[in-house]
């Protein structure tokens, strides 16, 4: 079963990724039955959520369903076997030189992958996505072939990769479309209204190599469940609570200048969202945060899941609506992009950032996004 419309992550809740509230396992995965009853067909795990447990709790609830009823997208790539954890910088990639070569990425993803698979109670992924790839894991033939063989183990239908986890990345993602053009199936993006950029870039390469993509941080760290305003106060530890002074201001003003095309359509800000993104080829899923915010005056998850599960089918916007949406987002230049850049001449690379390849620079020649990504 390929991805549907609409998608789950493993890291709503607050319970693995720090955002809101965090649910207690009980009601965690009533979240992932509940959004299973309500229509959701799609659900996206990673395994170094919880070191498996997030698996563990998705296999879990979704117990005594048809397997062929929902699709089922698997994430691996961070070594929480054999790596040690850096803090908040995570784990380590599996592709790290301190951990193994080239000859030891089969061995290493296979293992991940079945040990995935069983956390989840199931056989193969509908999809396996490659996790925060270092420079290596965009690269490098001997991981692709890895992946590639697992497809051919019967381990996964298809092929992809998930970025991240901050923004960025995007010439090394559409280097790797054009590297392995065929194998790869899917990639996860960031993208919404209020952060067209640098996401916009990839589109027309994924579209010339086939490649379909998944949306997240649809909701714009929860803005457009439209129950964080300005004065919100974060708790102490929530991950957004590092963004950039102001955020939440700016954006609300923003968001008050496309409320109008929700409205005319009959939709919820999240809904829009979710419809600007698919109106977006070669865009097919969205995967937003689902929080449950601090405060008695929250909007409950529940709700919030209910406005997913009721997107409609059709895409309402127009084109020129969906362009007006994107001028009124337009956040061009706003943040350093992790991935290959100028500003790391000189550095050894680390696992979410490295100095710009000089085979880069035709790649953004030719999808002409210069200077943008190019500093």
């Amino acid at each position: 079963m390929n991805l549907t419309r609409t998608a789950h992550g493993t890291w709503s809740g607050g319970k693995y990724m720090h955002f809101g509230e965090a649910l207690d396992d009980e009601r965690y995965m009533g979240l992932m039955r509940e959004a299973y009853d309500k229509g959701i067909r799609t659900f996206v795990t990673a395994d170094v959520y919880g070191v498996g447990r997030a698996d563990e709790i998705l296999g879990q609830a979704l117990k005594g369903c048809d397997r062929d009823s929902y699709c089922l997208v698997g994430i691996v790539g961070h070594d929480f076997y054999g790596g040690q954890r850096a803090g908040s910088k995570g784990y380590p990639r599996f592709t790290d030189p301190g951990l193994r070569g080239p000859d030891k990425y089969l061995d290493y993803l296979q293992m991940a992958t079945e040990q995935c698979l069983k956390r989840c109670a199931a056989s193969k992924f509908d999809c396996l996505l490659l996790h925060n790839p270092d420079s290596i894991g965009y690269t490098s033939e001997d991981v692709w072939n890895a992946m590639e063989a697992l497809k051919n183990k019967g381990l996964a239908d298809r092929l992809g990769v998930a970025p991240g986890p901050a923004n960025g990345f995007t010439l090394d993602m559409i280097q790797c479309f054009e590297r392995f053009d065929g194998l790869i199936d899917w990639a996860m993006i960031i993208l919404n209204p209020l952060e067209p950029w640098p996401g916009q870039h990839v589109l027309p390469a994924a579209n010339k190599h086939g490649v379909d993509i998944l949306a997240r941080v649809v909701d714009y760290g929860g803005l457009f469940h439209d129950d964080v305003k300005p004065g919100h106060k974060f708790r102490e530890g929530d991950h957004r609570a590092f963004r950039p002074a102001g955020w939440v201001e700016h954006g609300c003003e923003k968001i008050e200048r496309v409320r109008p095309y929700a409205d005319k359509h009959g939709l919820t800000m999240l809904q829009l969202a979710c419809q600007w993104n698919l109106c977006q080829s070669p865009v097919k899923s969205v995967v937003p945060t689902l929080i449950q915010e601090a405060g008695d005056d929250a909007k409950n998850i529940s709700a919030k899941l209910d406005e997913l599960a009721a997107l409609p089918e059709a895409n309402l916007l127009s084109a020129d609506e969906v362009e007006a949406i994107r001028q009124i987002g337009d956040n061009t230049g706003c943040m350093p992009l992790k991935g290959a850049s100028r500003r790391h001449e000189g550095q050894e690379p680390r696992a979410d950032e490295w100095p710009m390849r000089e085979d880069l620079l035709p790649v953004a020649t030719r999808w002409d996004i210069t200077p943008a990504l190019v500093p």
